[in-house]
């Protein structure tokens, strides 16, 4: 990394890349690779976190006190709630996320866009969600707040920006970086100036444009591919972008793609991050 893109930010990744598995191993994988940080959002073979946490520690500060004998830290707890279509018994779910992250000191819960995001009915029930959460956080006074990743709707920075306008002030964004690249059309450069300073967690991963199932690409290996990182690495640079960025390594979902940890290690091997 020369002088010019000099890192601000955070390393992390996603614990979809090692959804198989537990806590420690998960924390002995960051240390080997000298990521400081990791996004959990499986472990131990499941996605349903709160239950398996509630599984493995008897009490909040249980959790709590195994993180601080680690030098890595829990960036972020990952949920499924899509602010724009949810029920009661899921926003319930939602909370259950709380108490684990108030106790570690974990500042943000991710949830998702969701559908209908370039329609009013969409965007109003999205609003109405991001009201419910802003006054139960206020009123009693959580210190961990959501971030919305751009996943469903939200693929191009113009419906980003008419979201964040009527969103409540200081609203934080999860910017998937390949989602606007290869599903939006725009280069993460544009991306990032019309949205960065409402982003606080990035996602980056890399393909290639040959077809994959569903997918009109592949997923490769960090650096081996056809993302602009490396111009995406100096507007970050340029702004003293100071948030994290997180290898979404999607194994979990795309089974056939190489391990966790030889991403990690071309993204090191080719001064991806």
């Amino acid at each position: 990394m020369t002088a010019t893109t000099s890192r601000t930010f955070t390393r992390a990744f996603s614990t979809l890349g090692c959804a198989d598995l537990p806590l420690e191993k998960i924390f002995d994988l960051a240390q080997r690779h000298g990521i400081p940080s990791v996004e959990l959002r499986a472990m131990d073979g499941t996605i349903n976190l709160t239950e398996r946490l509630e599984n493995i520690f008897l009490f909040h500060k249980d959790f709590a006190g195994r993180i601080e004998q680690t030098p890595v830290r829990i960036c972020s707890l990952d949920t499924s709630f899509r602010l724009s279509e949810n029920t009661d018994a899921e926003r319930t779910a939602l909370l259950r996320f709380v108490p684990w992250a108030e106790a570690a000191g974990i500042p943000r819960l991710r949830v998702f866009d969701g559908a209908g995001f370039n329609e009013n009915p969409g965007l109003t029930r999205a609003l109405d969600t991001l009201d419910w959460w802003c006054d139960l956080r206020s009123a009693r006074g959580w210190r961990v707040d959501l971030m919305i990743e751009t996943h469903d709707s939200l693929l191009r920075a113009p419906l980003i920006l008419r979201f964040l306008e009527r969103a409540p002030t200081g609203t934080a964004i999860l910017w998937d970086s390949h989602h606007t690249w290869r599903l939006g059309g725009e280069t993460p450069t544009d991306t990032w100036r019309a949205i960065g300073p409402h982003v606080v967690h990035i996602h980056v991963k890399d393909s290639v444009s040959k077809r994959d199932g569903h997918n009109a690409y592949t997923y490769i290996p960090c650096g081996q591919g056809e993302f602009p990182m490396a111009d995406l690495l100096k507007a970050l640079s340029k702004d003293a972008y100071s948030g994290v960025v997180s290898l979404e390594w999607e194994r979990l979902w795309h089974p056939g793609i190489p391990p966790l940890e030889e991403s990690l290690s071309s993204a090191s091997t080719h001064n991806w991050w």
